[in-house]
């Protein structure tokens, strides 16, 4: 069973940054896509950005050139660097895997002065 912790988030400033982590536990973590999505209040949950098993990764457009994905396979981690934040950014960001669509609790992002 995949089990994934999601952590780094907080509150940041607009133009801070921060760096979220998605830890997994119980499975072969290189053969996993792993995707970072989020949802603010009253949206729909969406992508952010993903990662493949070689490292391939791809990002939102309102994202790119402010995030970075990375993964770390001896650590069976994911990352996620924000620079730049937005106001916008505000939301609760999740990690989740592929196959078998695994997710993590989530952890919350809050873009504010």
């Amino acid at each position: 069973q995949v089990q994934l912790v999601e952590s780094g988030g907080g509150l940041a400033q607009p133009g801070g940054s921060l760096r979220l982590s998605c830890a997994a536990s119980g499975s072969i973590f290189s053969l996993y896509v792993v995707g970072w999505y989020r949802q603010a209040p009253g949206k729909q949950r969406e992508l952010v950005a993903a990662i493949s098993s070689s490292g391939h990764t791809n990002y939102a457009d309102f994202v790119k050139g402010r995030v970075t994905i990375s993964r770390d396979n001896a650590k069976n981690t994911v990352y996620l660097q924000m620079n730049s934040l937005k106001p916008e950014d505000t939301a609760v960001y999740y990690c989740n895997l592929n196959p078998g669509d695994h997710w993590g609790q989530g952890t919350q992002v809050t873009v504010s002065s």
